[in-house]
């Protein structure tokens, strides 16, 4: 990776992943804008709009990275551009809810072959005392992108209309093409020509929708949906296990490193996004702080965690993954306890707790992401990224149904300040979960794993 070029290409990489945490975030502000325009309730719009891209994101990361080890990573970074590109042409002109939701899912089915690609590349092309370098720039990326979101959608929806947000796309994708244009690669990146795994696709994509779906239902329907995912289950190990080559390789999930930090990343995307949803509102009802000043005070959460993720890839590469990992959820942890202290009483005393916080997110996120990807053999890292993302954008999702179930602002300041406090409570065990995954990653190694038995 000596030759500059190569690090324009990765560069384009790197921007194309942005767009996924950038779309997923930035679409909520034009959410009350798309429901007046298109007559319809803005909990019809949401299910249109957020939750199809989130069940297409989350299902389709594991075959989308399974599809780079087949047919290489970058011929599956090209797809997935093609397809947000088509994406956001089809969002701008839309003339239904229907349409827009069509659109909606050919953007998250681009990022979901986008965001594993960029990590198998990552890990492919660059050598091991570079890799948490890299993983922290990562990181740095993604947590801006979602970070920013909301208030680049909010100036595009003010002065543009809510169009605008699909247009935002393209240049970014334009730019991306020229930096692939410009940069070159050592070599072409494995392939592996083998059968696609049509059952196992379909068992995997119905199974976390249910899960997915469940999570956000409630009552009865919650109950069925749930027990249908826990029920496929059964076939989609069996299948996956007996599968020559599978599109979730569960054998990876026999790797110590593989499995603590795809759930380390998990736990900490759990706590990061429930408190990007949860906070904005809770604060609208006790300080009816608008959605502007919100965003403002949420500035020092991802400036501190875009810092870290920069200084956490020179410590993983320096001192390892485990006391980055475990330094960075003990930060998480103080955060929490700040933020349970405050008793939210101004926006100014949120902004300690919410820097130490994105400062340990920054710094654990990137140390795990490293530590697991380095852990799978060479050939498997397109599916190991796929697993490692879904696992991301699951903890996202079950922290968002959580706060669904647990907070409802309905009630006076003490049940709200109660509500807030039972929030900081599943913080505060997850990230004891996720101090436990740290403890279990690696320290200073540079060895590069062998091929699993049964590996592809």
């Amino acid at each position: 990776m000596a030759d500059p070029r190569a690090w324009w290409s990765l560069g384009s990489a790197l921007l194309a992943s942005s767009l996924m945490p950038l779309n997923s975030t930035m679409i909520a502000v034009a959410l009350p804008e798309i429901a007046r325009e298109f007559a319809r309730p803005p909990g019809t719009v949401a299910q249109a709009v957020v939750a199809s891209y989130l069940v297409a994101a989350i299902v389709l990361q594991g075959p989308g990275g399974k599809l780079g080890d087949r047919l290489g990573h970058r011929r599956v970074l090209s797809l997935g551009l093609a397809l947000v590109a088509a994406g956001a042409v089809l969002g701008l002109v839309a003339p239904a809810l229907g349409v827009l939701a069509v659109a909606r899912v050919l953007m998250a089915a681009g990022g979901a072959a986008i965001v594993p690609a960029t990590v198998a590349l990552l890990r492919i092309e660059l050598p091991p005392q570079r890799r948490g370098r890299a993983f922290g720039l990562f990181g740095a990326v993604m947590s801006l992108a979602a970070g920013i979101g909301p208030v680049v959608g909010g100036e595009l929806v003010s002065a543009f209309g809510w169009p605008s947000i699909f247009a935002a796309n393209l240049p970014v994708i334009g730019l991306a093409v020229v930096l692939a244009a410009t940069g070159r690669t050592r070599r072409a990146d494995s392939r592996d020509r083998q059968r696609i795994d049509v059952v196992g696709s379909v068992l995997l994509t119905v199974t976390l929708a249910a899960l997915v779906l469940g999570l956000q239902a409630s009552g009865r329907t919650a109950a069925v949906l749930l027990g249908a995912c826990a029920a496929l289950l059964v076939p989609l190990v069996w299948w996956e296990r007996r599968a020559t080559d599978p599109v979730v390789a569960f054998e990876l999930f026999g790797l110590v490193a593989f499995t603590a930090g795809s759930l380390l990343v998990a736990l900490q995307n759990l706590v990061m996004y429930t408190l990007l949803f949860e906070l904005p509102q809770v604060l609208s009802v006790l300080l009816a702080v608008d959605a502007a000043a919100t965003g403002r005070l949420l500035v020092a959460l991802t400036a501190a965690m875009v810092l870290a993720s920069l200084v956490a890839g020179r410590l993983t590469d320096g001192i390892g993954a485990r006391l980055v990992a475990v330094g960075g959820t003990l930060t998480c942890l103080a955060a929490v306890g700040l933020l349970a202290a405050t008793g939210l009483s101004s926006l100014q005393s949120l902004v300690l707790p919410l820097a130490v916080l994105g400062l340990g997110v920054g710094l654990a996120t990137p140390a795990a992401q490293s530590a697991s990807l380095a852990a799978v053999p060479r050939e498997r890292s397109g599916a190991a990224a796929g697993i490692g993302s879904t696992m991301r954008y699951l903890g996202g999702v079950v922290g968002v149904a959580l706060l669904g179930h647990l907070v409802d602002l309905t009630g006076d300041r003490s049940a709200v300040l109660g509500e807030h406090r039972t929030i900081l409570g599943v913080f505060a065990a997850a990230l004891v979960a996720g101090l436990a995954c740290a403890v279990a990653l690696p320290g200073r190694s540079a060895r590069e794993p062998t091929r699993l038995r049964g590996g592809s």
